[in-house]
């Protein structure tokens, strides 16, 4: 069981796969920075200083000893006050729609690359084997001699 484990892990697949992840998630942390800290302020600025994340219900009692704004999404989270925070829920959603662009944006490009390479391999046909060039030449002496 340890020597398929070990092979299992050897695979190039699975090697890639962990990659894959590690980079994604640096990449999440892009699109996150690039979605808080410059998209949305954008959008709030539009708007007018609409904030994306001071839109919640909230559910439950605020505790007693809170010391925090009572509109403060950040605040009441950190609280464990019960709450639906639907503007934070449009920021994520943003965040993954730009990923979704991007990695198709990506696996787009892979394909017409992918493409275009089969093409040229479509186009210049393979030589023909050296026993039919011969057979060629012999043909064209004999058509000039007859």
């Amino acid at each position: 069981m340890l020597n398929e484990f070990k092979e299992f892990i050897n695979r190039g697949n699975v090697v890639d796969l962990a990659v894959a992840v590690i980079i994604g998630g640096a990449f999440g942390k892009i699109v996150s920075s690039l979605t808080d800290d410059i998209i949305m302020p954008a959008i709030g600025y539009i708007t007018g200083g609409l904030d994306f994340s001071s839109y919640f219900v909230r559910l439950g009692p605020i505790p007693a000893d809170f010391t925090g704004a009572a509109n403060n999404y950040a605040d009441l989270k950190k609280a464990g006050v019960s709450m639906i925070g639907f503007g934070q829920f449009a920021t994520v959603a943003v965040n993954f729609l730009i990923v979704a662009f991007v990695i198709f944006l990506l696996v787009r490009s892979i394909n017409k690359l992918n493409a275009k390479k089969k093409v040229e391999e479509v186009a210049a046909p393979a030589p023909p084997p050296e026993d039919v060039v011969l057979l060629r030449e012999i043909l064209a002496e004999l058509k000039k001699k007859g």
